[in-house]
């Protein structure tokens, strides 16, 4: 088996080598590509990568390139793990919206919708190139916005499923509080990509007892800290936001707060240079403790349990996928691209049955939704009107001044992304 991963000089890599090499027997991969334009990144990264894969026994080749075309030849699975414009474009994208008094985010809102517009054509590109050398392999995307990439790649025809871990971090939490073993911890995960709710946590399977109401009275407290919500908000709702939601709930609180401090961005830089110091250091042979601060946890455990179900039969049969509607929540689109608990095999992702939704979250759902419907057309085609019209639809921003000031501001700081700006 052989997987190619583009973007492979991240410093999110050395999470998903661990998890190669740990799972080595659901996923038996025999030569790992890493694909990066940065060679120096990719030399410090693959480094570490064979190390890890040494000190595990794992047989694997690892090889490196920085041409696409010769890195994704022949591979079973693609994972996509881009950022265009690196941290300095996410720098931009969290303090700009915030001139205009709103949140600035990486995925959610303006600095969303800018990172969209950078990276969509880029993915198409590699999406193209991987047809034309590879048409059977699956490509497993991993690149934010998850959402609005899945549906350009699957509006484009290719054979692609959507995976973040913001899932499979509520199962391992669940399960640690009811001190179960994760694969007993099934969510009724429903909603967008960074808009889902847990509606419930079932033990045993899919249609296991619900044991969500337990864990709220027994564990709400420390369910609420982590989410950085107030307990009776989590207590009203009854069920547990993605952590995502604070920007809806408590969006003025947040954007006050951000004002007063660095930006992510610019702590994950520092933490990125540090981080590939550390990969270059030939003794260091595991994943370091700092890259837990980095994010991505468990990354390498859903990739691996979604690309063994895609390639054959070493995966679980249900995940938490971003794949097709297809009629699983009525009120969307069947190509509208939402985030649920699939089948997955050979043939990819099938949705499994979602209850009837409280209007609570099928209005906020169908809201976000029109907004990625505006962005993707955007990122395809460009145009000042096409991004006022996603920012305007957008619920954290939704007014005219707004809306003007932010247009002009994405377009001015992603001028060198946009080819038709």
């Amino acid at each position: 088996m052989k997987l190619a991963v583009v973007g492979g000089g991240s410093t999110y890599t050395p999470e998903l080598i661990d998890g190669f090499a740990r799972l080595r027997d659901t996923l038996p991969i025999e030569e790992l590509v890493l694909v990066d334009p940065a060679a120096d990144r990719l030399e410090l990264v693959s480094g570490l990568a064979r190390r890890i894969f040494a000190k595990q026994d794992h047989a694997g080749k690892i090889t490196t390139t920085t041409d696409i075309d010769a890195g994704v030849a022949d591979a079973d699975a693609v994972l996509l793990q881009l950022r265009v414009g690196g941290q300095a474009a996410r720098n931009q994208d969290e303090t700009w919206p915030l001139e205009c008094g709103c949140v600035g985010q990486e995925t959610t809102g303006a600095g969303g919708l800018a990172k969209a517009l950078r990276t969509v054509p880029v993915v198409l590109d590699i999406a193209e190139r991987v047809r034309r050398t590879n048409p059977d392999a699956w490509i497993i995307d991993f690149t934010n916005p998850v959402g609005i990439v899945t549906r350009a790649l699957l509006q484009a025809g290719h054979k692609a499923v959507g995976l973040c871990n913001v899932a499979i971090g509520f199962q391992r939490k669940f399960a640690r509080l009811l001190e179960v073993e994760p694969g007993q911890v099934h969510l009724d995960h429903v909603g967008l990509n960074h808009l889902s709710w847990e509606l419930g946590v079932r033990l045993g399977g899919p249609d296991g007892e619900n044991v969500l109401p337990g864990l709220l009275a027994e564990h709400g407290d420390a369910i609420a800290d982590d989410l950085r919500m107030p307990r009776k908000l989590v207590g009203r709702l009854g069920v547990v936001p993605s952590y995502y939601l604070r920007y809806f709930y408590a969006h003025d609180e947040v954007v006050r707060e951000l004002g007063t401090k660095p930006s992510r961005a610019a702590e994950v830089a520092a933490m990125e240079k540090e981080l590939l110091e550390m990969y270059g250091d030939p003794a260091l042979d595991e994943k370091p403790e700092l890259l837990a601060k980095r994010g991505g946890a468990f990354y390498s455990e859903a990739a691996v349990d979604l690309a063994a179900s895609l390639l054959g039969d070493g995966g679980s049969p249900v995940q938490v996928v971003n794949t097709y509607n297809n009629g699983t929540l009525p009120f969307l689109a069947d190509d509208a691209v939402i985030e649920v608990q699939a089948r997955v095999g050979r043939d990819g992702a099938t949705p499994l049955a979602v209850p009837a939704l409280d209007p609570l979250y099928a209005g906020l759902i169908a809201n976000v939704t029109a907004y990625e419907d505006l962005a993707l057309e955007a990122a395809l085609r460009g145009g000042r009107d096409r991004v006022f019209k996603a920012l305007l639809a957008h619920p954290l921003i939704g007014q005219f001044d707004y809306a003007e000031g932010l247009t002009d501001r994405l377009i001015a700081h992603n001028r060198e992304h946009l080819a038709w700006a």
